[in-house]
């Protein structure tokens, strides 16, 4: 069993949802210094520094959706599916935690929540995880997130999510993501949202990535 996977992913999601949510509450209680873009470039630029930090060692997945994909695409073993997902969300858990404890009570913790109507929302995670399973599909060597321009081009993937969709679903686009939180802060009602819409939008990035590696072989074979 190679264990320093699941804690490298465990670590990995622990930074994302630290560090992300951290920025929400924090604008939240000192007068949106951060700001919504701010908000946006954190999440991204954590995104891209802990591909750089453990890309090498387990792929830097941190996010569930992300991991059954790669196994939908044939990337990845199943017998670590299960492991992986359990160490994302214990992750997150313990980082909600974390941010509950150092600055104290508040309202969603930076739970992911809709601005808008549910369905609104959910078809905009659908959509936004589509697009960033497709980038990643595309950069990754194997089901590894890894070098210099997966970590540039996964995290300005999360950037733009955030900052064009974020006021509408929260563009979590990561179950594991939106589960910390909203289950510390008890804001569950919308969850349902994160925990199935990701994973539908990833899932539906592995045959539009074939449907282009195919398109991409017949016209390398024209040349």
């Amino acid at each position: 069993m190679n264990i320093h996977k699941y804690i490298a992913e465990f670590v990995g999601t622990f930074c994302l949802v630290f560090v992300g949510t951290c920025a929400i509450v924090s604008n939240d209680l000192y007068g949106g210094g951060v700001t919504e873009t701010g908000i946006a470039l954190t999440f991204g630029m954590t995104v891209m520094a802990m591909i750089y930090s453990i890309g090498d060692l387990s792929g830097a997945h941190i996010n569930p959706a992300v991991s059954v994909a790669f196994w939908a695409d044939g990337r990845f073993p199943g017998k670590d599916v299960l492991p992986y997902i359990v160490a994302q969300c214990a992750g997150a858990l313990v980082a909600s935690l974390a941010v509950l404890g150092l600055c104290g009570p508040h309202d969603s913790l930076g739970a992911t929540i809709p601005g808008g109507g549910l369905i609104q929302a959910f078809i905009m995670e659908i959509i936004l995880t589509l697009i960033l399973m497709f980038v990643i599909l595309r950069v990754a060597s194997g089901s590894k997130e890894s070098g210099i321009m997966a970590g540039a081009a996964i995290g300005v993937t999360v950037t733009l999510a955030s900052i064009a969709a974020g006021p509408i679903s929260g563009a979590s686009m990561n179950p594991a993501r939106s589960l910390g939180p909203a289950v510390i802060s008890g804001q569950i009602a919308p969850l349902w949202i994160y925990l199935i819409a990701p994973f539908v939008g990833a899932s539906l990035a592995v045959p539009l990535n074939r449907l282009v590696s195919i398109a991409k072989s017949n016209e390398s074979e024209e040349d």
